[in-house]
């Protein structure tokens, strides 16, 4: 388990590029890049870091699923995640 001020960071950051991607994308198509230099720096897509849903953890991250190899391999198992079976052969 990630530490809460870590998972909350990361909502934080996630809230921050929701509420400035529009006027990032007006700035940049305009060519103002001294404005856009004075908006914050989290609010740019490119400092979000993927991590699990259900943990926080950020290493071993699924993006189809939204949660690590971990709790994946979990859930599977337990037959929580539709068409998802053991491969076996």
């Amino acid at each position: 388990m990630a530490k809460e001020s870590m998972k909350a960071r990361e909502r934080k950051r996630a809230a921050m590029v929701a509420k400035y991607a529009e006027l990032r994308a007006r700035l940049k198509a305009e060519g103002k890049w001294e404005e856009l230099d004075k908006l914050p720096r989290n609010g740019s897509k490119v400092r979000l870091h993927n991590r699990c849903k259900l943990t926080g953890r950020p290493k071993g991250y699924m993006r189809q699923f939204g949660i690590c190899r971990v709790k994946f391999r979990q859930m599977a198992l337990e037959g929580k995640i539709p068409g998802v079976t053991k491969a076996s052969w």
